[in-house]
């Protein structure tokens, strides 16, 4: 960080800089228009591009700590500024940078949207995250505070649920990792996030299958009831149940297959578990 006695130095220079490098811009491209030699074109070419990296470079920083390298950005950033520069035509009377600026930029925009989310949300919330992230900085200036969802929306004239997304959509570039520590305030003490996760309930797949069972198993045989019990809570296999009931295995694949055809018949599908042990 620079120290508080220079921090006006380097501003005065880069506005001395940029003013030198947008007339030296000016003067290679005026050269490069009127040269008729190759070999010289390719020159004032190369001259062009190196004078005008450290533009390329100020863009890709931008875009630091959202999940790509720098080097892959600055790389983006610089193929790109080559791009432009043999595209830019300066007969039509416009700033270099006016043309080369947005053309980096959209480039390096590009660049996430290809290979910068390590979940990839749709195409209209990537979108809308970008426009948020522009203007966000915007509204904080003039509100002195951060941007309701609802001011958000209606600066980009989107909806406020596209909005929230997006909002959510935030860590996608670089998501939170599952060994990060979270809680105690000591390493003995602190666990991993991925250790804190939720997970899915076995049970809760069932739930809805004993809600609609209970009432048709009451209406059941004691007979039945018994054979249902034997099987599937105590695990019998079918001969052991009909050793238990005193009926063969036959007859006890028979007595489930009835079973089971009468649960369909009352609640619809139910998976066939009545099989041979």
């Amino acid at each position: 960080m620079l120290s508080m006695n220079t921090s006006t130095l380097p501003a005065a220079r880069d506005e001395v800089d940029d003013r030198t490098r947008s007339t030296r811009t000016r003067e290679l491209f005026a050269e490069r228009s009127s040269a008729t030699d190759p070999e010289v074109r390719r020159q004032l070419l190369d001259e062009l591009v190196t004078l005008n990296l450290p533009v390329a470079d100020s863009l890709a920083q931008r875009y630091s700590a959202r999940g790509l390298p720098i080097e892959d950005l600055v790389q983006e950033a610089r193929l790109a500024l080559v791009r432009v520069v043999e595209s830019f035509r300066p007969e039509y009377g416009h700033d270099f940078l006016s043309y080369a600026v947005p053309s980096i930029l959209g480039a390096l925009r590009k660049q996430f949207r290809d290979s910068g989310w390590t979940v990839r949300p749709p195409r209209r919330i990537q979108e809308a995250q970008q426009a948020i992230n522009q203007s966000r900085s915007d509204l904080l200036q003039q509100l002195g505070r951060e941007p309701r969802v609802s001011e958000l929306a209606e600066s980009l004239s989107l909806d406020e649920e596209t909005v929230i997304e997006a909002l959510s959509a935030d860590g996608c570039y670089t998501p939170a990792s599952l060994d990060r520590p979270v809680g105690g305030e000591s390493d003995a003490d602190a666990r991993t996030l991925g250790s804190v996760l939720g997970a899915d309930d076995p049970d809760f797949a069932s739930c809805e299958a004993r809600v609609l069972l209970r009432p048709l198993l009451a209406r059941l045989e004691d007979r039945d009831r018994t054979v249902l019990r034997l099987r599937f809570v105590e695990g019998l296999t079918q001969r052991e149940v009909g050793e238990e009931i005193g009926v063969t295995q036959m007859q006890v694949s028979r007595i489930l297959s009835r079973i089971f055809t009468t649960l369909r018949d009352e609640v619809g599908d139910v998976p066939d578990i009545a099989r041979a042990s």
